[in-house]
């Protein structure tokens, strides 16, 4: 009897997980932007607290509550910075220019603008290594299947559909190959 392996315990190497689509997305924030948001919310508290006290009793809610929402606010921009720094490598994109549209636009607008124009991961064919996007369902320069699909209309269907979403298809007519197969009792 073989024991199951443990999710703590697989052996998976972070660029498989990635191939795979399995990474999760806040471990590319780094470790220094971790530490450097913490900071800068230490030093948003020290600076309502300390620095700019007000003596008036009643007015310790309203310091309160602008000394946490600025450091949260702060303390997310530095890590949003921090994950683009990031993404944008794992992406194949130009980094110093990223960083500097996201540092230097105000009010986080550089970084809407990174998200709506950030580039899609690329991933090597199994087959033939050409860099194609996650999307495609057939590498472009060697015909390889890479996700299953309706042999009718060859719309993009999941690996457990016994027929397609779209036209009805019975999929087990299409004879995919076995890797693209769910395999039941």
């Amino acid at each position: 009897m073989t024991m199951p392996t443990m999710p703590w315990k697989r052996d998976v190497s972070r660029s498989e997980e990635a191939l795979a689509g399995n990474e999760d997305q806040l471990s590319l924030i780094p470790a220094w932007s971790v530490i450097l948001a913490v900071l800068v919310f230490a030093a948003v508290q020290y600076l309502f607290h300390v620095v700019l006290p007000h003596h008036k009793h009643e007015m310790l809610p309203m310091r309160l509550l602008m000394g946490y929402s600025w450091g949260t606010a702060l303390a997310s921009y530095v890590l949003l910075v921090g994950y683009v720094s990031r993404d944008v490598k794992r992406r194949k994109m130009p980094a110093g220019l990223w960083m500097l549209i996201v540092l230097l636009l105000p009010g986080g607008i550089g970084a809407v603008v990174y998200f709506m124009l950030r580039q899609p991961i690329l991933m090597p064919c199994p087959h033939c290594r050409t860099e194609i996007t996650s999307s495609y369902h057939f590498c472009p320069q060697c015909q390889f299947q890479l996700a299953p699909v309706c042999g009718r209309c060859f719309r993009g269907v999941q690996i457990t559909d016994v027929y397609c979403v779209q036209c009805g298809h019975d999929l087990a007519e299409d004879h995919a190959p076995a890797r693209l197969r769910a395999y039941s009792d």
